[in-house]
């Protein structure tokens, strides 16, 4: 009777038509109510646990095909760290492994097998694996997989360049090669927001796409779109709900307490997650699910004395966050909530504080009853177990006895095995091998999206310091051919697994060999290769540690014209290790112009460390795409459009007054008029709108132009934005005030007309004060028009000062320090008339052979003296770009008195 049923189902699951990731249904279907009463204890239980395991070992013997095809784990996550991705052709590898995984839940269901709780020989109901990876951008450490996929950025490079397109377009890319290696299941992207960076603990990096609410539910939202479009099956998990941006510590090191309550959460924390859980929206922007974090909160009630545990175990809580609007309607349509690693060292400290024993069952059991609906194990380890295989197993057995001996525990179970089973028929269709597996052929098309990663290097890179309109002044020019360059840099390596060779995360010549490809002897001839050098920030610190055994480094900084300091994050310390050769070494920095990069966060130097760079850029990610953008702006090929996405306090750059309205514009004000009907087919220009007349007892309808915050983008959705009505003239004063908020940066408001005047309508939103004025003259006896008046913007800035008058030689000298046409000219006049002058003299008054001499010297002293004008030779071009045709003129002069001196010598002989 049970093959008979079994039967029935497949052949039910297989007639199933394919639906969306997304589409989600408060009712499971027949098929998962089919597969559910199918399913024995063991079964269901496992569907509740993703695990890992160490190696790329899938065979019948090993380990994690025993929890995958007899003990019916419903999923696996993959990590470097555990060694499962090989270093050599590891999108192959990787394709292998996921394979395997998935032909063992399908053989266990093919091959009948032995209950272990009854004895009896059972066969296992097929149910797909979910395959998950944390795969978050940027390369190391963020990424699991770091060769053979195309090399996306991090979430911040992301949010520096400030649009959603680009958000999308990774999203997709990412979304796409993953699923083509056979991952169905991402966790990721995170959603925290950056409030307040800090380097003192807890500091996420580039984890974040930035840290104002509104724009990290933007782009989070536009990258989960293209994770659907490009995945297709893939199941989406946004992270670290309800938010760690605010904690002082890592996640995955050590439960933090962050003091807020609920109403604060809501406006900051959680409003990125209401962003990819509004269920009103289309179904590829809403998130599968949310990975629940480790983290505690004081005052979440309002009383600040009173601190929850973490909310992954907390079930009121978790519940009060999720009994939110925002969220009820998420959840009742299907949305998972996932565990984060109940392995990880914040949760054993945890468990341990106060002496107790980690007892992993505990843990697991704390997690899923607070209203988690999958239990992601990691490398957990019992106090009581030898290894993690042995603590999985146990885990298993008792949520069996569990469910065997509660009802209550039983019908939990089996609300969030039916809520899982439903996620992957939405996933799949039907629980078939042949629509789980994924052709190899799809290999074929990893890696090769780079133009996308390079277009949001060039649109993220940013100028921390100095202001862009001060950069011209500070770095007039890029590196000249004659110039010498230092390049330090934060160079470390990096292995795929513990026996791959290492493979540099930013190579110590990274920026020397772009440079050579892109401006040197084969690209334009504009630098040399022998006036550059590289050093990692290693030696640096021998240098610094042991200046006599490094003095090559201070001979090379000694002679530089300009040293480029790189940085890709602070794991090491390496922000302050250059802090410390600054201060330590001013005296090899002394009259050179010093330009920093950071491949990492923007905010890890103080104000006084950033006043010693000549220019600060941040560039947000290490890959290649990266280095040759800073290269670029280096020589002043690209300007920096992107924004630092987070506030860098060191140079007074602050999230909320940056995304505040600018002062510095004139808003926008229009009629909000229904748009001109269109008639489909139409061969005609259809008629100009009528200009709309108004009279007494109307309703004015407006609407402001986008309004822009500081960086020139629209302004966060939710800003306040007034409109004020005004009866001008004697007993006038302000008739109506309308508040409103923005939606994509505009705001939208309503006057009706009672009184009859001269009124003008206005519009503000703080700090941004001016706008354009609406003007009509409202009467008793008919309709008037609007006029539009545009004021003139009064800036309480300082005035400019007066432009400096024009010297008349700029007009014979370029930009970069070269004499031009005309000024050649007067040098060869100088050069010819002057070497007659002394021949004619000398011949008269000494002898033919003296007249040769003198002036044979003189002409070559005035030529050697041009030729070092024309050539830029020992950096006279400094000097010829401030002194203009002046200085060449007393450059050849001076030539020619030295050639003239050495005719004399000459002549002595």
């Amino acid at each position: 009777m049970r093959l008979i049923r079994i039967f029935l189902l497949l052949l039910f699951a297989v007639s199933l038509a394919p639906a969306g990731a997304q589409a989600q249904t408060q009712t499971p279907p027949a098929g998962v109510r089919l597969v559910l009463s199918s399913m024995t204890p063991e079964e269901r239980v496992g569907q509740l646990f993703m695990v890992a395991f160490k190696g790329t070992d899938a065979s019948a013997d090993s380990q994690i095909h025993d929890l995958i095809a007899r003990h019916h784990v419903g999923g696996v996550v993959l990590m470097a760290s555990n060694d499962n991705f090989a270093g050599t052709d590891t999108p192959a590898q990787t394709h292998s492994l996921i394979e395997n995984l998935q032909r063992a839940e399908w053989n266990a269901s093919v091959n009948s097998d032995i209950n272990p709780s009854t004895g009896q020989r059972e066969k296992v109901v097929y149910a797909p694996l979910f395959i998950g990876v944390a795969q978050e951008g940027g390369g190391y450490p963020t990424d699991q997989i770091l060769s053979g996929l195309t090399p996306l950025p991090s979430e911040m490079a992301i949010g520096a360049a400030w649009n959603t397109e680009i958000a999308a377009q990774v999203g997709e890319i990412r979304g796409r090669e993953l699923a083509a290696l056979g991952f169905n299941f991402l966790i990721g992207p995170s959603l925290d927001v950056l409030e307040s960076p800090t380097t003192l603990g807890g500091d996420l990096g580039t984890r974040v796409f930035g840290g104002d609410p509104f724009w990290v539910g933007e782009m989070g939202r536009a990258y989960v779109t293209g994770l659907h479009r490009g995945g297709g099956k893939m199941f989406v998990v946004a992270k670290h709900f309800p938010g760690v941006g605010g904690a002082d510590r890592l996640p995955e090191e050590e439960v933090s307490t962050v003091r807020k309550s609920l109403e604060q959460l809501k406006q900051i924390e959680l409003a990125p997650f209401f962003a990819v859980t509004n269920i009103s929206n289309p179904s590829e922007m809403v998130v599968d699910g949310l990975l629940v974090s480790h983290i505690r909160y004081q005052g979440f009630q309002g009383n600040i004395r009173a601190t929850t545990r973490p909310v992954s175990f907390d079930p009121q809580a978790l519940s009060q966050i999720l009994s939110l609007p925002q969220f009820s309607d998420w959840v009742e349509a299907g949305g998972l909530l996932v565990s984060d690693d109940l392995g990880s060292n914040a949760v054993r400290s945890f468990y341990e504080s106060g002496g107790g024993q980690f007892l992993a069952r505990t843990a697991a059991r704390d997690a899923f009853l607070a209203g988690n609906d999958i239990l992601y194990l990691g490398n957990i380890k019992s106090t009581d177990a030898p290894d993690n295989y042995t603590t999985v197993v146990r885990i298993l057995d008792f949520f069996v006895q569990k469910y065997r001996e509660d009802p209550a525990f039983a019908e939990r179970v089996d609300e969030s095995v039916t809520r899982i089973l439903t996620a992957k028929f939405e996933m799949y269709g039907s629980f078939a091998l042949a629509g789980v597996l994924v052709s190899k052929e799809r290999l074929s098309d990893l890696g090769g999206a780079t133009d996308v990663t390079f277009a949001v290097a060039r649109s993220s890179a940013s100028l921390i310091s100095p202001e862009l309109q001060d950069l011209t002044t500070v770095m007039p020019l890029p590196p000249q051919p004659n110039e010498r360059l230092v390049f330090l840099t934060d160079s470390t390596s990096v292995k795929q697994c513990s026996e791959c060779q290492p493979q540099p995360v930013l190579a110590a010549n990274a920026l020397e060999t772009a440079t050579l490809r892109l401006y040197g002897p084969g690209s334009g001839n504009q630098i040399e290769g022998f006036r550059l050098s590289s050093h990692s920030l290693q030696t640096l610190q021998a240098f610094l540690d042991f200046p006599d055994e490094n003095q090559f480094l201070a001979d090379d900084l000694d002679n530089a014209d300009w040293v480029i300091v790189s940085v890709a994050d602070s794991l090491q310390g390496q922000p302050a290790l250059v802090s410390r050769f600054l201060r330590e070494r001013p005296d090899l920095l002394r009259g050179k112009r010093v330009i920093l990069f950071s491949f990492g966060a923007p905010y890890y130097f103080d104000t006084t460390t950033l006043s010693k760079f000549t220019a600060y850029y941040a560039l947000y990610s290490k890959q290649s795409q990266f280095v040759d953008v800073a290269v670029r702006l280096l020589f002043q090929e690209l300007a920096p459009i992107g924004s630092s996405p987070v506030s860098v306090s060191a140079v007074g750059y602050d999230m909320i007054k940056v995304m505040a309205p600018s002062p510095s514009q004139i808003i926008p004000l229009f009629l909000d008029l229904p748009p001109a009907p269109v008639t489909p087919g139409a061969l005609f220009t259809p008629e100009a709108t009528p200009i709309p007349l108004f009279r007494i007892g109307d309703t004015i309808d407006l609407r402001t132009g986008v309004i822009k915050d500081h960086n020139g983008r629209p302004v966060p959705d939710g800003t306040v934005v007034q409109f004020s009505m005004v009866l001008t003239g004697e007993g006038g004063g302000i008739l109506q005030q309308v508040e409103s908020v923005t939606t994509q940066g505009v705001a939208r408001a309503s006057f009706g007309l009672d009184k009859p005047g001269l009124l003008e309508i206005r519009v503000s939103s703080e700090p941004a004060v001016v706008s354009e004025v609406l003007q009509l003259d409202v009467s008793q006896s008919g309709a008037v028009a609007v006029t539009v008046v545009v004021p003139e913007l009064t800036r309480s800035t300082e005035p400019s000062p007066a432009p400096l008058p024009t010297e008349e030689e700029e007009e014979y000298i370029s930009q970069e320090g070269y004499p031009r046409l005309f000024a050649w000219f007067i040098s060869m006049l100088m050069i010819l008339f002057g070497g007659g002058i002394v021949y004619s003299a000398a011949y008269r008054l000494a002898n033919r052979t003296r007249a040769l001499r003198w002036s044979l010297g003189m002409l070559l002293g005035g030529l050697t003296a041009y030729n070092v004008l024309s050539f830029g030779l020992f950096g006279i071009t400094n000097w010829i770009a401030s002194s203009g045709l002046t200085g060449v003129v007393v450059f050849t002069f001076v030539g020619q008195a030295l050639g003239f001196f050495g005719g004399w010598l000459w002549s002595r002989r």
